[in-house]
């Protein structure tokens, strides 16, 4: 029997160079696919769902690109992993990481076809990774001690993220709206607290952050529109007992006069209920479940605010904002903790009438309201604030900052290249390499500017051997700039991820020598 008959018919196997060559070329071909989208001028890709709707996404976030394709090669889907992982992690340089991992390999495969083992690259890739992180941390700046000096770096920072976004056109309007927001969660990197509502209409300098909370809500009819000194009762409770409810049961009965009984009695069971949460002294009961006509009149009697439906996926954050526990039982009124808050009232935000709830007991949660010209400005918008308050709150709690704008990676090089030389053997070709792939951020982010890639990083090479320099590309001026100066930070944590997520993908898809391919099932015809 011949050896290659172990697989069925249908599967199939790519050994050696085959196999390393199909890993290459998928993971190279998602590099180069999202590489168009790095830096401040990078482009937006329009990605249109085959499914029902055909619903289509404007966006150049590297995580949300890579999500939505359906990607058959494997090596490939590694680097989509990774996007996510990074937009998971640390929230912002998802297209990094997957363009520097796409040029480790490149620089794998040459290093490959020149006979070095894949270990031996590996083994290199994992020094020069090592020094190229020390290198970072000899260099980083940290200014938690002083305040101000720190707010200054936070809004550099999200200035740097929103630059390559939509939103650079008023980074700084949204730069402090994300750094506002951070410093409201004091620390806590739950990003569930800040709300982020999108009315379509008005444009995306309408925006604004509001430090209450605004939920996405009319008031009922018949009901107070204003309350000021509100109690409120956050519950997560089924209001809608007109039935009895247990399930499966029936009712004979031998007359109307008794239907009418058990309705009866169903209607005083949800006055008890609406008796019982009235007497928590409250004016304003905010319920996550409907609550029916009966109760709602009920509640409208007694002068209190009943909402019904209320922010569905957040209720837990509408108890964080007004510093109430959610209650699903209302038989002891004084272990209940209330909300509370200064006043309710009903807005209007374009064409809708939402509720405000203003000077909450909490700090922490607040709303940011995004306007936008159509629904895909606000997705995009929404997705780069996202990328913004995600790295500001990694670097409320981890404090130190970069420059960016390629600064970070020439800094790498540097010291990778000096590595190269003292070591000796083949690994020294592959810390080499690995240099040369740092190289490839600036020079990306460079080429997507329209400006000659090859001149500006000679020139940022020939800069960074002086010691303690800044510079960077300057995509503005299209030269290379001072990074202090412009005002471009990036967070250590976003740098140091992409460094190592980048390093390890490669690595895995390096020591791949062979795929298999199951075959599909068939569908046995059933007769």
């Amino acid at each position: 029997m011949p050896i290659d008959k172990i697989f069925k018919d249908d599967a199939s196997e790519e050994k050696g160079e085959r196999a390393r060559m199909a890993s290459f070329i998928g993971a190279m071909a998602v590099a180069d696919l999202v590489k168009s989208t790095l830096g401040p001028k990078g482009m937006d890709k329009i990605l249109q769902s085959t499914g029902r709707g055909h619903s289509v996404t404007v966006t150049n976030d590297g995580a949300t690109i890579l999500k939505s394709l359906h990607i058959d090669n494997p090596a490939a889907k590694v680097l989509v992993d990774i996007s996510k992982v990074q937009d998971d992690e640390v929230g912002d340089g998802t297209t990094s990481v997957v363009v520097l991992a796409g040029e480790l390999l490149r620089e794998a495969e040459k290093l490959v076809t020149s006979k070095i083992h894949p270990m031996t690259i590996i083994a290199g890739y994992r020094m020069a990774a090592e020094c190229a992180r020390d290198a970072l941390l000899k260099r980083v700046i940290d200014n938690k001690e002083n305040a101000e000096k720190f707010r200054s770096d936070l809004m550099k920072i999200a200035m740097t993220t929103l630059c390559s976004k939509i939103l650079s056109q008023d980074k700084e309007h949204f730069a402090e709206m994300a750094v506002d927001a951070v410093f409201r969660l004091k620390g806590s990197t739950n990003l569930e607290a800040i709300q982020i509502i999108k009315k379509p209409g008005g444009s995306l300098r309408d925006s604004f952050l509001d430090e209450g909370f605004i939920l996405d809500k009319k008031i009922g009819i018949g009901q107070p529109k204003r309350i000021e000194n509100a109690k409120i009762l956050v519950a997560n409770t089924a209001m809608d007992t007109d039935k009895v409810k247990i399930y499966g049961a029936r009712v004979r009965v031998d007359s109307m006069a008794k239907v009418a009984q058990i309705e009866g009695a169903e209607k005083e069971k949800m006055k008890d209920k609406v008796n019982k949460i009235l007497a928590h002294g409250i004016n304003c009961f905010v319920n996550r479940q409907l609550i029916y006509n009966f109760p709602e009149e009920l509640f409208a009697d007694a002068g209190v605010l009943a909402i019904e439906h209320a922010d569905f996926e957040g209720i837990e954050r509408l108890g964080l904002v007004t510093g109430g526990e959610i209650a699903s039982t209302f038989d002891n009124p004084e272990s209940v903790k209330l909300g509370h808050c200064k006043l309710i009232e009903e807005i209007m935000i374009g064409e809708d009438k939402l509720i405000h709830f203003s000077g909450v007991e909490m700090g922490q949660a607040c709303s940011i309201v995004l306007r936008g010209a159509s629904h895909h400005v606000l997705d995009e918008a929404e997705r780069s604030l996202h990328d913004a308050l995600c790295v500001l709150s990694q670097t409320v709690n981890d404090s130190r900052v970069l420059l960016g704008g390629g600064w970070p990676e020439m800094v790498m090089a540097k010291e990778v290249d000096e590595l190269a030389r003292k070591t000796a053997g083949k690994k020294s070709h592959a810390i080499e390499a690995f240099s040369r792939a740092l190289v490839a951020i600036p020079t990306t982010i460079a080429d997507n500017a329209g400006l000659d890639s090859a001149e500006l990083v000679a020139q940022l090479r020939a800069e960074h051997h002086n010691e303690g320099c800044n510079a960077g590309i300057d995509v503005i001026s299209g030269a290379v700039g001072d990074m202090e100066e412009r005002g471009i930070y990036e967070a250590f944590k976003v740098k140091q991820a992409v460094l190592l997520s980048a390093t390890e993908a490669a690595e895995m898809i390096l020591r791949v020598d062979e795929i298999i391919t199951c075959a599909p099932r068939r569908r046995e015809d059933r007769m």
